[in-house]
């Protein structure tokens, strides 16, 4: 009788051995390897993937390409069709990861709803419900049109008949890492299965114009699980982020080749399933705390949309011989280099302050606009003296304490004059080639000494 042989393989690459490793020889990364199910040598099937022959395209000059005239079909949920770049491209692979329970799945029902009522055919594949138990979601979330096709199915070769004899617009396959092809010996959620079966998904997308949305699972380091090749062969990655415990969902764009990475979208999980936020500069400060020191309002830019955010900040003596510096929502690299300007060039001293960082609502400040507003909240709370409650600061914080301009400036200051802010504390450059808002009185700054002066006196 042969003996069974034990094959370790790479949950990243996929790279093969005999015996386990600590680190993959392959892409280098530690503690990927798996162990998988033992295959008799007698009793192992062959190998034999099917490949499917090339389309036989003939080369085109650039010029003779005709342009794309497509329009964009609305999913009829606006921060949806904001995060896509203005909808679903025909014949695109979208890819929507994000932590168990996020409202994956529901986003994408309410989206097939909105499809299907418009005349589209929608086909929704799940490998992890029973058609009975998408049915009650579907009545909770007020699912009922005539369009919506379910089939609870994790087999590619099935899905891909159902497929062909429906021909459906749009098709969702909840999730990826539970389909798998039957001529393939590994098991479901394996790199191989998980790259063959996007692999057959992107060439029927392709080919017959179908729009295809594919749920994935996440590992616990917030990574869409399986192969990273997977990232590289979809059109679109969106990240459905926010903690369960509350109320709030974000979607990033983290891959789009049909429109812009910086777009957000704001999310509200409500029983009846996810309500957009349509102003979320208004709900971000609608819980702000006024008149305490160390916190700071500034406006944001995510990708065509600004946004109000609160920057707050919490300084006091340490206890330890080296002061604490915990941040969220900032990165923490850029907080140690502002607050050494900030005692440099402003006069603020930190050497034996704990400084803590949050920004309020969950958002991420990553542009440095937001750093004259960080050194604000710093500030206010090491002084214990408020910044006023109406008043919003923007600016980027240079080494030598110059404020430097900032871009968009004026739809910054539009959307603060739009909730009632009073005052803006801007670069002094931004100040002088843009129109104030009508009722706003604007500060331009040069030097961060002089920010901080006008800002807590």
């Amino acid at each position: 009788m042969a003996k069974e042989k034990t094959i370790y393989q790479c949950a990243a690459c996929g790279y093969e051995t005999p015996k386990w490793m600590g680190k993959c020889p392959g892409c280098g990364a530690w503690n990927t390897l798996e162990e998988q199910a033992p295959v008799s040598a007698q009793t192992a099937p062959a190998k034999a993937i099917k490949q499917r022959p090339g389309t036989g395209a003939e080369a085109l000059r650039l010029s003779d390409i005709p342009e794309e005239t497509t329009a964009r079909a609305s999913t009829g949920i606006g921060e949806l069709d904001r995060v896509l770049g203005g909808g679903v491209v025909e014949g695109s692979l979208m890819l929507v990861g994000g932590d168990p329970g996020i409202g994956k799945s529901t986003l994408l029902l309410q989206a097939s709803e909105y499809l299907a009522r418009g005349g589209a055919r929608v086909l929704y594949i799940s490998g992890e419900e029973s058609a009975r138990q998408i049915k009650m979601r579907a009545r909770r979330l007020g699912v009922a049109s005539e369009g919506l096709l379910i089939l609870s199915e994790n087999a590619m070769d099935a899905a891909e008949r159902r497929w062909e004899e429906i021909a459906p617009d749009y098709m969702i396959v909840d999730s990826i890492q539970t389909m798998y092809r039957p001529d393939m010996a590994s098991a479901p959620g394996s790199v191989s299965q998980v790259r063959e079966c996007t692999s057959l998904l992107m060439r029927m997308a392709k080919t017959t114009g179908c729009a295809v949305f594919l749920v994935g699972h996440v590992t616990k380091e917030g990574a869409i699980a399986g192969p990273r090749v997977l990232e590289h062969m979809v059109d679109v990655v969106l990240y459905f982020e926010g903690d369960r415990q509350h109320e709030y969902r974000i979607l990033r764009a983290v891959k789009n080749r049909f429109g812009s990475v910086n777009e957000l979208g704001l999310f509200e999980m409500h029983e009846t399933g996810m309500v957009p936020v349509e102003n979320p500069s208004e709900m971000l400060l609608s819980t702000r705390a006024r008149n305490v020191a160390g916190s700071c309002v500034h406006c944001a830019i995510e990708g065509s949309r600004p946004m109000l955010v609160d920057v707050q900040a919490l300084a006091l003596q340490t206890a330890y011989g080296t002061p604490r510096r915990t941040t969220n929502g900032f990165d923490a690299g850029r907080l140690a280099l502002l607050l050494a300007v900030l005692e440099k060039r402003a006069g603020i001293s930190l050497f034996n302050q704990d400084v803590y960082i949050n920004v309020a609502g969950g958002l991420s400040l990553t542009e440095p606009a937001a750093d004259l507003a960080l050194c604000a909240a710093v500030a206010s709370s090491v002084r214990d003296t408020c910044v006023p409650g109406d008043w919003a600061v923007i600016g980027e914080v240079g080494l030598a304490g110059e404020i430097r301009a900032v871009s968009q400036a004026d739809r910054r200051l539009a959307e603060c004059a739009r909730l009632g802010f009073h005052t803006a504390v801007i670069p002094r450059e931004n100040a002088r080639h843009l129109r104030a808002p009508e009722g706003m009185r604007i500060y331009g700054v040069e030097t961060l000494g002089e920010a901080v002066s006008i800002l807590i006196g």
